[in-house]
């Protein structure tokens, strides 16, 4: 049965579809079979596979919620070894309708039951902030991947994020666990950098993966090509520390 990990940081700008996008590129480049969710309604992660979120005729994570499709209906296989269940602005709406419905917390978890054994790795690219669709994420989740920036204000976010982890698996999903936590936009000449990264390891140990990513145009640049990285730009440091964090990810779920 394949393994379900929610990327989230309810703070914005910190590389998480970027994390979501080049992670599930570089795991699929290694032989293994992954399906993508864009849980974000800015649907980021779609458009990053070059799929067109303006034309979902097929249907998207909007009609998984409201049971409209089914998760069959509802992937697109990419020409990127990823498929993806997209996602787009019609997603704004769904924790609207939800609000009476019950166990709306689980919608995701159900709706993707019948095609999890089809993967090795389900990952969910979670909107940023701590709302129902991000609770659906955690919910679906076997694991929560946490991409963190390296500065102060991150390390603020991060326990109000555990909080609402700790939550979530008290209340409704008591398997939930930490997958890992992953430095972006790292810089080893600054000292603020350190700091966050002495910090990180006080708190969650060998819980931080060793690879980080650092800054990298290229990596800003893909997602306008409609590419991920290890595509666009396969010799970019950018698509080698995501390669990198590809095979440390598979090593610790053997």
């Amino acid at each position: 049965m394949g393994k379900v990990i929610a990327i989230t940081n309810q703070k914005g700008g910190v590389g998480k579809t970027t994390t979501a996008v080049n992670l599930s590129s570089c795991v699929a480049a290694l032989q293994r079979r992954v399906l993508l969710i864009d849980l974000d309604p800015q649907g980021n992660s779609t458009s990053g596979f070059g799929i067109s979120k303006r034309n979902l005729t097929g249907g998207s994570v909007y009609d998984l919620l409201t049971a409209q499709k089914t998760a069959k209906e509802a992937i697109v296989h990419t020409q990127y070894k990823v498929d993806v269940i997209p996602s787009n602005l019609a997603l704004t709406g769904a924790a609207l309708e939800l609000v009476d419905v019950p166990r709306r917390e689980a919608r995701l978890r159900e709706a993707i039951a019948p095609v999890v054994e089809s993967y090795d790795f389900i990952f969910i690219d979670c909107p940023p902030s701590l709302d129902l669709l991000t609770l659906n994420g955690l919910c679906a989740a076997d694991t929560v991947l946490i991409p963190l920036q390296c500065e102060f204000f991150a390390l603020e976010g991060l326990s109000e994020l555990m909080s609402t982890v700790r939550n979530t698996k008290s209340m409704y999903n008591p398997y939930l666990d930490i997958e890992g936590l992953l430095l972006t936009m790292y810089d080893g000449r600054l000292n603020l950098t350190l700091q966050v990264v002495k910090e990180v390891k006080k708190h969650f140990g060998n819980k931080l993966y060793g690879t980080t990513i650092p800054r990298n145009v290229r990596l800003s640049e893909a997602p306008s090509y409609g590419m991920p990285v290890n595509y666009f730009d396969a010799g970019s440091k950018g698509a080698k520390a995501y390669l990198d964090l590809a095979v440390e990810f598979i090593k610790r779920n053997k």
